[in-house]
């Protein structure tokens, strides 16, 4: 049997995109479940090796239950310290579990297309980071008491952090498939109409022929870091 991830969305129609794909490749078998449709959150982790938490349309500030129940499930794979992976909304809900802020901009801005990403002095030490990033959001977030900021972004200091031995949040979307990118820009087609948004998919299409080779990397590297294959946890019960 093959080991499983929790994969967390949050639409009808939302998929794990690339992430989903390279862990399936990993020998990882996908367990989606989708809060707000009515599915419940796992009591534990003991039968998965890991678990992420997507993105979506929401905030990590919206009154609605599942949001309620999501930020307080999250107490799971800290406790249990299982590897946990949140994605931008994900990342916003970890950072509310953890007593921190999320907010717009003080000054409307969003950030929708690529922007420059800068990797710290901590981060630099894990992995080789790409110099633009895919962003999607029109908040952000504080750092969190006790974590490391392994990346950060001008309009949005904070973007990358990891908290403990094995949860990390990444405000940033490396799981976008062209598919993705180009479904976004239809259905969310006013949120490239923000201040600071980059304004037509002409510009979302160049950036992604310019960096996804880098981020394509990236992200291999971090699933290497962060979850490894399925042979090596084969090897470490060994």
């Amino acid at each position: 049997m093959k080991p499983k991830i929790l994969i967390i969305l949050h639409q009808e129609t939302s998929t794990p995109g690339r992430v989903g794909l390279r862990l399936v490749e990993r020998g990882f078998e996908l367990d989606i479940c989708r809060p707000p449709l009515g599915d419940q959150l796992p009591e534990s982790l003991d039968d998965h090796a890991g678990a992420v938490m997507f993105g979506g349309p929401m905030s990590a500030n919206d009154s609605e239950e599942y949001v309620a129940r999501e930020i307080d499930w999250l107490k799971v794979p800290l406790t249990e310290n299982r590897p946990f992976l949140g994605i931008c909304l994900g990342a916003q809900k970890l950072v509310r579990h953890l007593g921190g802020t999320v907010e717009a901009h003080p000054d409307g801005m969003v950030e929708v297309g690529y922007y420059p990403l800068q990797a710290t002095a901590e981060g630099e030490k894990l992995l080789d980071w790409p110099d633009m990033i895919y962003q999607w959001h029109r908040e952000g977030f504080s750092l969190p008491h006790g974590a490391t900021l392994l990346a950060k972004g001008e309009t949005y200091p904070n973007q990358a952090f990891r908290y403990g031995e094995k949860a990390y949040a990444v405000q940033f979307h490396t799981e976008l498939t062209l598919a993705m990118m180009m479904r976004w820009g239809v259905k969310g087609a006013e949120r490239m109409a923000c201040p600071g948004a980059q304004s037509t998919r002409g510009e979302h299409l160049e950036g992604r022929l310019l960096y996804d080779t880098a981020i394509s990397r990236w992200l291999d590297d971090f699933l290497d870091l962060w979850i490894g294959r399925t042979d090596d946890l084969a090897e470490e019960r060994s």
